[in-house]
Parts: structure tokens; sequence; C-alpha cells
């Protein structure tokens, strides 16, 4: 099964809800992030998405590593994703930008009915019900 490496962010709003994002042409929410370029240092790749998707500023020493996760790539059939996780502050308005069609902010311990990810599903939302996970800067 092909593996396809990215970075994803949590980002936290002052009310704790989660910021997810759906691509252009796709119905799965999301972390923002996206994919490394060749040679590129996964905190880096992370700051460069979050400027093209969001509009979001933020510096490679802001960032927090949660951890490495495998999942299910949720848009392409038959890959898996080896995901760098970070969280990232929301240092000023986002939007919609390049490939992203909607985003949506989620509480994590209640995230709807929305499809999502299964990195999102199977990885990142359980660490949110358990605050003692070594992520628990997540909540």
């Amino acid at each position: 099964m092909p593996t396809i490496r990215i970075v994803a962010a949590v980002i936290r709003d002052a009310e704790g809800r989660w910021l997810l994002v759906r691509k252009r042409g796709t119905s799965v929410f999301m972390q923002p992030g996206g994919k490394l370029e060749p040679g590129e240092a996964a905190a880096d790749a992370l700051v460069r998405e979050l400027a093209e998707e969001l509009g979001l500023r933020v510096g490679a020493d802001q960032l927090g590593h949660v951890g490495r996760f495998s999942a299910p790539a949720a848009n392409e059939a038959g890959c898996t994703v080896d995901a760098d996780v970070f969280t990232a502050p929301l240092g000023g308005p986002v939007e919609p930008l390049a490939e992203i069609e909607e985003i949506r902010w989620i509480e994590p311990t209640r995230p709807g009915d929305l499809r999502l990810a299964p990195l999102l599903r199977d990885h990142l939302l359980p660490r949110a019900q358990t605050p003692r996970t070594a992520a628990a800067d997540l909540v």
C-alpha cells in the first residue's frame, strides 16, 4: 500500500473547538495540513501549508509536536498517510484558500455527524477523550 507523508495541525479556538477543513471536490473533513515537499522538515511543511490553505501565519517554533501516526488516506483510495501531527496557535482569522472549500469548528468530544478522516477519527479525537495521554495538550 503506497504511503503519503503528510503533516497536520490541531488548531483550537478560545472555546476549545478544533478547526477542520474539507478540500474541494471531497466530502471528508480533516485537520489542516498537507504533503511534505522533497527535503522539507515536517514543521516547515506545516508552516507553509497553514499559510497556503488558511492564510494563517505561524512560526515553526510555535508548533507543539503531538506525535506521528499512520492511517488510511481519506481522499486517496488504497493509500496510507504517515502523519506528523502538531498543535498550532490560532494567531488570527482563517479563511479557506487554495484547495480548501470549507472550514468548520467542532467540539472535539462531540464532532457531530461529519464524515471525518481516519487520522482524525481514529487517532486524534480519541485523545481528546483521554486527557492523560501524551497528547493531553490537544484538549
